[in-house]
């Protein structure tokens, strides 16, 4: 896949309900060996601690699998390091997502070539935004929780005014 056009910049190439329901199946049956997911609100429900197990157990079953897996996050260290150490992964925490730097990064960690790369992540003008930017594919979830950041929750907004009733699984 090449670089995003305008059009398609703010597209996710498909939707999911949660990290746990998107295929690995799927994504291996479509070349792709390396995943970079978000954390908060993907992986861990804004404002909490815990893991979800459901997600917890995806990202162990695709390891198993021989998927590559790479954390990316807005996040600070603390919290980035934490996560990434119970699920046995590297992760980029302060990635200033929808920048392409931390995602270019997270290729370099992963060793995959972008087409065979994909982002998982809730959020259309950090997550989808900065995967398109680089040239990646991505997929976008729903929210973990309905409470977010004040500056998220405006981000939100917008969203659904640019995907209107498009956003869904």
């Amino acid at each position: 896949m090449g670089r995003a056009t305008s059009g398609r910049v703010l597209r996710p190439d498909a939707f999911a309900d949660r990290l746990s329901s998107v295929s690995l199946g799927d994504l291996a049956a479509r070349g792709i060996a390396g995943i970079i997911v978000d954390l908060d609100n993907t992986l861990v429900g804004y404002g909490r601690e815990e893991l979800s197990p459901a997600d917890a157990a995806w990202i162990a079953e695709a390891l198993a699998r021989g998927f590559r897996v790479c954390l990316v996050s807005n996040n600070f260290t603390g919290r980035v390091e934490r996560v990434s150490a119970e699920l046995g992964v590297p992760a980029i925490p302060s990635a200033l997502k929808p920048l392409p730097r931390a995602f270019v990064q997270a290729l370099r960690v992963l060793g995959t070539p972008k087409r065979a790369t994909i982002v998982v992540g809730d959020q259309l003008f950090t997550d989808v935004l900065g995967a398109k930017l680089v040239g990646l594919r991505s997929i976008l979830t729903k929210p973990l929780e309905h409470r977010d950041w004040l500056g998220t929750r405006v981000l939100r907004l917008l969203e659904r005014l640019v995907l209107g009733a498009g956003r869904g699984a």
